[in-house]
């Protein structure tokens, strides 16, 4: 890989959108690819990115921005921000297009694109987005910190090219290189299994009936993944500032008059997350529910554990996010569906 490779960004929502802004306002050879309204404001604009909080002392980035990937200069590294229903035609595209010759980063959650990329590519370097943001509008992208991305090889190669993208990459944005990829992954994947339920209820939409039975639910969620991905043989890696795996066991089984106010703490740091930007803000039908929580059920089956909550919280995902237009349940709606499992 030259020292100074050229970078093409494949999609600027919420994370490539805010990774392109604050890598492309310290290094020039960055160019965004995106379609319709989004290439539109990034072309008329630029990204306008800002902490959450502090929307007033927002930065506004003037990016390069390509139509088709056709039209990209000589890239040397390709990072894929399509989310992982998408990722399977948007590769293929690629490849088509530009072949085999650039390095590809993906930014997924989830371990789906592990299966999807190696079908198109053969240097693949995978990201764990350890941080929330969220889309205002086209190239308007809310963040609560910048970074960590964790950056991985399944095979612990191309430990150069890494290296050297990690250090660009930290020109705006900390990022890291881990030897650990696939327990990265899914420590993440313990956190995520939240997006379902907050979806599922609308935290965030409409006001939540019973914060105790909130608590419970989202509590025992984190926790049997936990104890999920323990079975399988994986090992915690700690993920910039994320709850630890010790933190999660304890809200779970530790009375609520000891948990109830650092929980609440954590539930004022959530946003509105990804799953919930495409069905609840843009009332699609396509998530990441069977990426992430389909994963955790697969592996308890596998293993024998008895998991009421996730397998609960995700037969009703699945029933209700497939109607023409969702409504949040309420949550006593959810406790039900869980005792019937138990």
């Amino acid at each position: 890989m030259k020292e100074n490779p050229n970078i093409v960004i494949f999609g600027a929502g919420a994370i490539g959108g805010s990774v392109g802004a604050w890598v492309a306002e310290k290094y020039e050879n960055v160019q965004m690819l995106d379609v319709g309204k989004v290439a539109e404001a990034m072309k008329s604009r630029g990204i306008t990115t800002y902490l959450e909080g502090g929307k007033e002392h927002a930065t506004t980035v003037r990016v390069k921005v390509i139509d088709d990937i056709s039209q990209a200069q000589s890239p040397d590294v390709i990072v894929i921000a399509v989310k992982n229903y998408s990722l399977d035609a948007v590769s293929k595209m690629i490849r088509e297009k530009v072949g085999d010759e650039p390095i590809i980063i993906a930014l997924q959650n989830g371990i789906d694109n592990q299966e999807i990329l190696p079908k198109y590519f053969s240097k693949v370097i995978y990201c764990v987005i350890s941080y929330n943001a969220w889309l205002d509008e086209p190239a308007v992208v809310g963040y609560q910190k910048r970074g960590p991305l964790i950056l991985g090889t399944v095979d612990n190669g191309l430990q150069p090219e890494m290296k050297r993208i990690a250090e660009i990459f930290n020109l705006g944005v900390e990022t890291v290189v881990t030897e650990h990829l696939q327990d990265a992954a899914r420590s993440k994947m313990i956190v995520n299994l939240t997006n379902s339920l907050t979806t599922l209820i609308g935290h965030r939409y409409k006001e939540i009936s019973d914060p105790a039975l909130f608590q419970k639910l989202l509590s025992n969620l984190t926790f049997e993944g936990v104890q999920i991905i323990k079975a399988a043989g994986y090992k915690e890696c700690k993920l910039g500032g994320m709850p630890s795996w010790t933190i999660m066991t304890l809200g779970a089984k530790l009375p609520r008059f000891i948990t109830k106010k650092m929980f609440e703490k954590n539930v004022k740091k959530m946003v509105l997350s990804s799953m919930a930007q495409d069905i609840l803000q843009r009332g699609g039908q396509d998530s990441e529910l069977e990426s992430l929580n389909g994963y955790f059920i697969k592996l308890a089956d596998e293993h024998g554990i008895k998991i009421p909550f996730n397998r609960a919280v995700y037969e009703l995902c699945r029933a209700e996010f497939a109607k023409p237009k969702f409504t949040p349940l309420d949550v006593k709606d959810v406790w039900e569906k869980v005792q019937e499992k138990m």
